[in-house]
């Protein structure tokens, strides 16, 4: 079940989300849920409501960039809320702190807590991790070994309107920066999910030369050089240009971004909003704001061809702050094309992320995305 609320004034979103809530959750227990919520509200006194209004719930979620729901569309600035009900499922939640010196320890402390909620083997991890002080593809690994490859780890990571200062995580009534939470759900649940971004490879694909999320060489040329070689000589790496880091067999099928955020003249450097594996092997992308509008539907298309059911009560989204920025004033045409999309008809709910967590495809290892739009398909037939 999903509550949107556009009240800029926190207590009044508060009202207006449990009121709705409780009209439409009738008897039904509640289970769990996610938030997302603008930067700006009062968010101690967000999540203690909801933790008194449903006792027990096992809540995750974060500060946003935006947010997105079929009852109000595009927003900023607002409080959107899924919660998760019924007799057959079963949720755990799980915090893990100070990301910043540990990832692999907080990541560890986050899932064990999670799983102490489970009746059973999980069937999602869902998390809303710290995007600014942390190597986030590195805690990605962390959650893909302590869960196994194949159990489906997505999510989007905390926003803070583009201002990039400090980022909010949300566990039951915490309110936490540098940390990563987690959300198990066990039980009777199908999902699914697609992943799309609307760039293209172009040019052709060169062994990386790394340190950390700096990419100095490219094969034989410095990062620039490599940009220039396939763009031409006036052309810098900025976020219209991200760098595709081939997946599987390294063919060019499967690959996931890293959007620039700077670069160096001087070495021939560029910075990325994401670490880079050593050795990888990397390629140019290009694309228009109309395929980057037109993937939110391509994304959606390879969800339900994945369902392994034939009726999914409910989807996920999570799109990027990069996306939103290159789009401006034609970012809602990705909620337009949701709703005239395969869920349309379904609720759906999201937000706009500093990155995004899920699996290029199903029962493959999940990474870090940059500029990507993810939608998560939940149901149980």
């Amino acid at each position: 079940m999903i509550v949107h609320s556009e009240d800029p004034d926190t207590e009044g979103a508060i009202e207006e989300l449990l009121e709705v809530a409780r009209e439409q959750l009738g008897d039904a227990e509640v289970k769990g849920g996610v938030v997302f919520a603008g930067i700006d509200h009062d968010h101690e006194q967000l999540l203690g409501s909801l933790c008194d209004a449903f006792p027990g719930i096992a809540l995750i979620g974060c500060s946003t960039d935006g947010e997105v729901s079929s009852e109000v569309g595009f927003a900023e600035d607002s409080i959107v809320l899924l919660l998760f009900v019924g007799d057959s499922i079963s949720v755990g939640v799980g915090l893990g702190r100070e990301v910043s010196k540990d990832v692999a320890a907080a990541a560890k402390v986050a899932v064990e807590q999670a799983r102490e909620g489970l009746d059973g083997p999980p069937r999602l991890c869902l998390t809303t991790p710290e995007a600014l002080t942390c190597d986030v593809a590195a805690l990605v690994r962390s959650l893909r070994g302590l869960l196994g490859e194949e159990l489906p780890v997505i999510g989007g990571t905390a926003g803070d309107q583009w201002r990039f200062k400090r980022v909010l995580q949300f566990c039951g009534r915490e309110v936490v920066s540098d940390a990563v939470p987690v959300l198990l759900i066990a039980g009777d649940l199908l999902v699914s999910h697609g992943v799309a971004s609307g760039w293209t490879l172009i040019g052709k694909p060169g062994v990386a030369t790394v340190h950390g999320n700096v990419l100095t060489r490219v094969g034989d040329m410095t990062a620039i050089e490599f940009y220039q070689h396939y763009l031409g000589p006036d052309v810098f790496p900025t976020g219209e240009y991200p760098l595709a880091v081939l997946v599987g067999d390294g063919d060019g099928d499967e690959f996931y971004l890293r959007a620039p955020q700077g670069y160096d003249l001087e070495s021939g450097s560029v910075i990325y909003a994401g670490t880079i594996p050593q050795g990888a092997s990397v390629q140019l992308t290009t694309g228009t704001r109309d395929a980057i509008i037109e993937a939110t539907k391509s994304s959606v298309d390879r969800a339900i061809k994945g369902y392994p059911g034939s009726s999914p009560k409910g989807a996920l989204v999570f799109s990027c702050a990069a996306r939103k920025q290159l789009l401006g004033t034609r970012t809602p045409e990705e909620y337009t094309l949701l709703k005239g999309s395969q869920i349309g008809d379904l609720p759906f709910c999201g937000f706009y992320a500093y990155g995004e967590v899920s699996p290029v495809r199903a029962g493959e290892a999940p990474h870090f995305h940059n500029e990507t739009f993810i939608t998560l398909l939940l149901g149980t037939e």
